[in-house]
């Protein structure tokens, strides 16, 4: 299903794009489906990582159907697509979020990458080098297997796969990182279990998933945590108040502050390759 396997690998591994100095570290945070409750751990995560004195930046890449800004109550007027079209700088794009979190809108816009032409590609990479001084920069991708999702997962240095207990989420997550494998793009993949009713539940969820992947394909798979079915989740989505602010004592934001310390633990020797050197690899995807 997809042609550029070849690129992918390439990109994966960092061939040629990486710069002599340390960049963020950029995540991928993915799922085999929808209504998982992805972009809620990617918002809460983000913001937890804040207040712990990161920076962090948050890409929505569910082309046309992110709300990540939704679940932070901020309503951005513009989004990358601006930036295509040279008419705004990066930070015109840029909106920021609660406790300073960074949101960079991709919306409908990231339909057009792969039509840019060298001069425009060259124009958006020199607003993109503006986003340095980030230490983290996440990647909220759409859910299920797709050309976008497998090339934002080879062009991040690490990718997390938010799956729940139920069976239908666990089959098509599955199905996400045999993709990955297939193709090679990845060789390890970070596990959040969400919706999980108890600890109990949400490591044995971990563990059956954790089976399938190493009866079936070439790749490791890590444990960072799970989050619990907690009530004041669908509170904060309605309130449109993150629930790592809004119910800071909660279980699910304890889990979440777990997660967080675990991301933190795991520090990467190699050099990540930044904001712009993302960009420079999905263009040679999308060429």
């Amino acid at each position: 299903m997809l042609d550029q396997a070849e690129s992918l690998r390439k990109l994966a591994s960092g061939e040629g794009f990486f710069e002599e100095h340390r960049k963020a570290r950029i995540i991928t945070i993915t799922s085999g489906k929808g209504g998982v409750g992805k972009s809620n751990i990617v918002v809460n995560l983000a913001i937890n990582l804040v207040k712990k004195g990161k920076k962090v930046l948050i890409f929505d890449a569910d082309i046309g159907m992110g709300n990540d800004d939704v679940l932070m109550g901020i309503y951005p007027k513009h989004n990358v697509l601006d930036l295509i079209n040279g008419r705004l700088a990066i930070e015109d794009i840029i909106v920021e979020g609660p406790e300073g979190v960074k949101l960079l809108p991709g919306g409908s816009g990231l339909n057009n990458i792969e039509d840019l032409q060298q001069n425009q590609r060259e124009l958006f990479l020199k607003k993109i080098e503006m986003l340095e001084g980030f230490d983290y920069i996440f990647i909220d991708t759409g859910a299920g297997i797709s050309r976008s999702v497998l090339a934002f997962i080879a062009c991040s240095d690490e990718v997390v796969l938010i799956t729940t207990p139920e069976p239908t989420s666990l089959t098509d997550g599955y199905s996400l990182l045999k993709a990955v494998n297939h193709f090679k793009i990845k060789d390890k993949a970070n596990i959040i279990v969400n919706k999980a009713l108890d600890k109990k539940e949400g490591e044995k969820t971990f563990l059956k998933f954790k089976s399938a992947v190493n009866k079936f394909l070439a790749l490791d798979v890590n444990f960072l945590g799970y989050v619990y079915e907690d009530r004041k989740l669908i509170i904060s989505v309605r309130n449109q108040v993150p629930f790592i602010i809004g119910y800071p004592s909660c279980d699910a934001s304890k889990c979440i502050e777990d997660i967080t310390l675990k991301l933190i633990g795991n520090k990467k020797e190699e050099i990540g390759a930044g904001a712009q050197g993302l960009f420079k690899k999905l263009f040679s995807i999308f060429s």
